[in-house]
């Protein structure tokens, strides 16, 4: 099996003490990784790039606001 590195991003706005941040990473043309930022070698999601277009636009839009 081969392995390939990838470069996982945390956001600018993620800071402060809370430890509740996510990291993204480009899975190739066509997907993104999310992983937890505290705990990564518990693996990652992997999310097509539309579905997580759509998932920044409706945390942008308040949809998940509590």
């Amino acid at each position: 099996m081969n392995t390939v590195e990838l470069t996982w991003r945390k956001s600018s706005h993620s800071g402060g003490t809370s430890g509740q941040c996510v990291e993204l990473a480009a899975l190739g043309a066509a997907y993104v990784g999310i992983r937890d930022s505290k705990n990564p070698s518990r693996g990652h999601l992997s999310v097509g790039k539309g579905g997580m277009a759509t998932l920044v636009a409706s945390v942008k839009a308040g949809a998940f606001d509590i």
